[in-house]
């Protein structure tokens, strides 16, 4: 029971044993208490000298031979008091290192279709439940392809996450992703229809780029100011876009 109690302390199970022994015979010789704690004579001493440094243990020479005895258990609280003491302390300076980096931007870049596909994993973490979207469809249908993108709506969906999106009609390949209530999305087309050659999405306080297929690469911006900034930016361009059941296509090029 003691030895169990010791190692739920953080003891390890041979210095359990050593300090259990050490304290049943009182002072003793190392290779004594070595003996009765089944432990070698060459660890007894690394032990010995762990508990001592633990203030547990200090040795003694009596009649002339080295020997050693076990201190009061009740150092343990002792000890147990100091460092908590100390870590009392030492809380404020280690909260102002993490409120410092919690206010730092965190750029994350990261290349290839991996990356895309990162990116898309991290959109569906987000946790404010709607997502702004300023699409390529050729792009994404590029990379990270039609079969992901048709896995990653799915799963969207699944979470509850609605997406707001602006796309471009100079940018739609095929009829898919329209305005729908079930899959909790909102689609509006610019009013110019000039491309949009990447694709970003602006959820929490991150903001998301995926470059296209030639420069293959994705950035992910942690910045509540950058977030907040590119939320404006994506509102004004809302403001101006139109619904896409209100949008006719463009005429094919000739």
């Amino acid at each position: 029971m003691e030895l169990q109690a010791l190692m739920s302390l953080g003891f390890s199970e041979k210095k359990a044993r050593f300090y259990l022994a050490a304290l049943e015979l009182g002072e003793a010789p190392i290779a004594r208490v070595a003996k009765r704690a089944g432990v070698t004579r060459t660890t007894a001493y690394d032990l010995a000298a762990a508990l001592e440094a633990d203030g547990l243990l200090t040795p003694i020479e009596k009649a002339g031979r080295a020997q050693v005895v076990a201190e009061d258990p009740q150092h343990m609280l002792f000890r147990h008091d100091q460092q908590r003491r100390s870590i009392a302390s030492l809380i404020p300076e280690l909260r102002a290192l993490r409120d410092h980096s919690l206010t730092q931007p965190r750029v994350r870049y990261y290349p290839g279709r991996e990356g895309v596909v990162t990116i898309l994993e991290d959109v569906l973490r987000c946790q404010s439940g709607e997502v702004k979207g300023i699409l390529s469809m050729r792009e994404l249908l590029e990379v990270p392809g039609d079969q992901h993108m048709a896995e990653h709506i799915a799963r969207r969906r699944s979470l509850g996450i609605k997406l707001r999106v602006v796309r471009s009609y100079n940018e739609e390949v095929m009829d898919i992703w329209p305005t729908s209530a079930d899959n909790l999305r909102e689609v509006r087309f610019t009013a110019n229809n000039d491309p949009f050659l990447m694709t970003s999405y602006i959820y929490d306080d991150k903001v998301a780029y995926l470059s296209s297929r030639r420069e293959n690469f994705a950035l992910l911006i942690t910045s509540p100011e950058l977030s907040a900034l590119a939320s404006q930016m994506f509102e004004i361009l809302w403001a101006t876009s139109q619904r896409d059941l209100d949008v006719t296509p463009p005429p094919a090029p000739q």
